[in-house]
């Protein structure tokens, strides 16, 4: 599993635990995450993380 990085605060999304707190499930890959996430620290759009 893969993590991704927020480039403006840091904040990371580890595939393997999902964000169950936005209604993202344990398990679920970047690729499958709503376009419109945002980051819950700093509101950054998904095109503003990068691969760890």
């Amino acid at each position: 599993m893969k993590k991704y990085v927020c480039d403006l605060c840091g904040w990371e999304y580890d595939e393997e635990q999902g964000y169950p707190e936005g209604g993202i499930a344990p398990g679920t890959k970047w690729e499958d995450v709503p376009e419109d996430f945002e980051c819950p620290l700093c509101l950054a759009g998904k095109d503003q993380f990068s691969e760890e």
